[in-house]
């Protein structure tokens, strides 16, 4: 795939800009550029091969190819992927629990990237998972994932809500729980709130109250390793399900986690038979905002019910 940027009128300087310093603007990575030079095919202005550099000037059209990548995780079509919004850059999907996101030691198969890369692989595309955000194999819900090396570090800044269900009945409303969260004694997995911790803060607001559970829609404003799960459970409601802080499993088996929207920013951009033409970077300040939401889920939904 191809990427197209048009020199800007507003560029009007008499001796035009560096292709490197153009790129800078474009948003491409240093990583990117060092990739298109030595793996891929350089760059390219009004169709002419052009070094790094040398200059471009208002109302040319620098481009480059993607440059290959490598295979990424072994393809599993047994795994059904569920995508609720696909653009140019961005593919969200809906997870569901019990499913982890990516291969680890423990889970060398079976995840969210396996199916995928075959997924991907029957639309024609890089079977590459590239993550943006990443949530428990028992949490469900939504997962952005940048569809090649140009987008990923676009979709870093993404707003997330997710719903939690805890045990206890807290006051309908607003509410904040601001404590710092580091490790649990040795443990790998575990997280505690400890003084020694790095800043964490989760806002929230409780919007029902039934059975002896409450509902929260929270925003984690950091992004720390089990957040919202330690927080709620430093309070004294762990989160139902959730036997790793404290909770019950005798009415969910698993926490009862969803992250139900997402809102991040993309380019705008014209497609083209061989690429993309991409006109308002998103490191502009620029660009289309975009915002996906998922339903509670069955399972949680019962809970309250």
């Amino acid at each position: 795939m191809r990427l197209y940027f048009t020199v800007p009128d507003t560029l009007q300087t008499q001796n035009g800009t560096l292709v490197r310093n153009f790129l800078r603007q474009c948003a491409v990575s240093t990583e990117l550029a060092r990739a298109v030079k030595f793996q891929g095919g350089g760059f390219f202005a009004d169709g002419a091969s052009v070094l790094a550099n040398r200059r471009v000037y208002p109302g040319q059209v620098l481009s480059f190819d993607l440059p290959p990548e490598a295979g990424g995780v072994a393809p599993q079509p047994d795994i059904a992927v569920q995508v609720v919004y696909e653009d140019a850059f961005a593919v969200v999907l809906e997870k569901p629990p019990h499913l982890a996101v990516h291969p680890t030691l423990n889970y060398p198969g079976g995840t969210l990237a396996n199916g995928y890369a075959a997924w991907a692989l029957q639309q024609g595309r890089s079977p590459v998972f590239r993550p943006v955000n990443r949530i428990d194999k028992d949490t469900s819900g939504l997962v952005l994932a940048a569809k090649h090396a140009y987008a990923a570090p676009l979709l870093e800044n993404v707003q997330k809500l997710y719903y939690a269900i805890v045990e206890g009945e807290l006051p309908l409303g607003p509410g904040v729980i601001d404590a710092p969260i580091g490790r649990r004694g040795d443990s790998i997995i575990g997280r505690c709130v400890t003084p020694e911790g790095k800043p964490s803060r989760t806002e929230y607001t409780i919007l029902k109250v039934q059975n002896g559970l409450s509902l929260a829609a929270c925003v984690p404003v950091t992004g720390r390793t089990h957040q919202i799960r330690v927080h709620f459970a430093s309070i004294g409601h762990p989160l139902a399900g959730d036997d790793l802080y404290g909770g019950r499993r005798d009415r969910i088996g698993r926490q009862a986690l969803h992250c139900a929207k997402q809102t991040f920013r993309v380019p705008e951009y014209t497609e083209v038979p061989d690429g993309i033409c991409i006109r308002t970077p998103v490191s502009a300040g620029t660009g289309r905002m975009v915002t996906v939401e998922s339903q509670l889920p069955q399972d949680m939904a019962d809970l309250l019910s």
